[in-house]
Parts: C-alpha cells; structure tokens; sequence
C-alpha cells in the first residue's frame, strides 16, 4: 500500500535572513519553478509534463481551497504544535510518518505531528483525543484534509491524461499522509539545515508553506546546486513529485 499524497504545513519559527556566505545557492532565479493554473486543462497539459520532468514540483494557482481555509488550518497547525512535549510525545508510534517526530541528532530544528492515514476516522479521532483537540480545531483539519485530498486526485488524474493513458479511478484507496511540520531556528543556528537533504516517499506532497519566511530549498538536477524556494504568495500550494511518482 503506498501513500497517496502528503499534506503538510510548513510553520517555521521567525528567522533573519540568513548569510550569504554561509549557504550554497544557486545563481538561478527561484521564480523559475513552473506556476500551473489549474481552470486551465487541457491548456496547462504540456506545461505540467515539463514541470515534473524538469523541476518535479510547481506552484498551483486557481485551486478551490478557499484561502480563509488555509489560514484556519494553519492556525491550527500552529497551536497544536505549540504543545508542551509531554502532550505531543503522546501521538509517538515510531514508525516513519506515524505520530510525533521530535527533533533528533540528525534533524536538531525539525520536529512534526502527523497522520498516517487521515481517511481512515478511527486513527485520526484516536490521534486528536491525544492531543486534546477541540472540536473546532477537528472540523477544520478534517475540512481542510478533503479539499486538499480532492486537488490531488485532480492533478493526479490530469497527470495520467497528460501522459496519454487511460487509469480508471486512479489513486482511488491511496492512503493519505497528513503532517504539520515546525522548524526551530534561531539567530545562532542560523545557515543550518532544517532537515536532512531527502525526496519524498509519496505520489504526491501538497505542500502549504508559510506566505512570509522562507526557508524550502530544491536541488537543480542539471547543476547540482541548490536553490533557494521563495516563500509562496497567499493563496498558492507547493506540489511537489514524490518517489512513487518517478519513472
């Protein structure tokens, strides 16, 4: 069974600019990464293949996640994570994308709270009754869970249009991953890494970064080198193209 999408909501703590000097970055302009229009289809077809061949992400606009939406969940996702450690270290399980992840002598200024699988209403109740999660809070989650759910079986289905075949009710059963993840930084720590370098293990990770403090990197698969992902303007959602996704 492999996961359908993550779902995941980036709430760094405030951070300054960081050196110059003390990164790796790319001289490329991050404005770069493909913007798909999703009213657009069939228009954007050709430009959606090229941006997962070339990029594997893009920036999706004109979807019909409501940005009040958005901004409630991540209001959420920022209170939960807020808990004490004590309340958090409840949700551990231990297994990859289970629970809470604290931070950890790999990734010191990471720590996650997530559902494997979001669908399923037993796990999720189980993992909110552990953190105290109002109600409120609940039916935000869950609203925000099926509206990003459904955008995702939308460019997954554009995805298999846009190659030519013919997929009756694709990743229809796919669980679905949901994660908040926070990063810890401050101004001595500065320059380092968030997280380990990695690719994700999904089809897809819709992705909600924060409209104001940066932070996202991507390796240019040409060059090498790093490149720097400018923070998203309001309203907008990061695709990007996990391991099940590459041929």
């Amino acid at each position: 069974m492999h996961p359908m999408q993550n779902q995941q909501h980036y709430s760094p703590t405030p951070q300054p600019k960081i050196p110059k000097k003390r990164r790796r970055k790319s001289s490329m302009n991050t404005s770069c990464i493909p913007v798909i229009d999703i009213k657009d289809f069939p228009g954007q077809s050709e430009k959606l293949i090229a941006a997962c061949e070339e990029w594997g992400c893009f920036r999706i606009i004109n979807h019909k996640i409501p940005l009040s939406l958005m901004s409630e969940m991540k209001a959420v996702g920022e209170s939960l994570l807020s808990l004490p450690m004590e309340i958090k270290r409840k949700t551990f399980d231990g297994v990859v994308g289970k629970g809470y992840i604290p931070p950890s002598e790999i990734n010191p200024l990471y720590e996650s709270l997530g559902v494997y699988d979001i669908a399923l209403a037993e796990v999720f109740h189980s993992f909110c009754d552990r953190l105290n999660v109002s109600t409120h809070q609940r039916e935000t989650i869950l609203r925000y869970f099926k509206a990003v759910e459904e955008l995702a079986r939308y460019i997954g289905g554009k995805l298999v249009e846009a190659l030519g075949l013919d997929i009756p009710e694709f990743m229809q059963g796919w669980p679905c991953q949901f994660r908040l993840l926070k990063y810890h930084f401050t101004p001595e720590s500065v320059g380092s890494n968030g997280a380990r370098m990695h690719s994700d293990l999904s089809y897809l990770t819709i992705l909600q970064d924060d409209e104001s403090v940066g932070g996202l990197e991507l390796v240019d698969k040409q060059s090498g080198e790093i490149i720097d992902v400018e923070p998203s303007p309001p309203g907008t959602l990061l695709v990007v193209l996990g391991d099940i996704a590459k041929v």
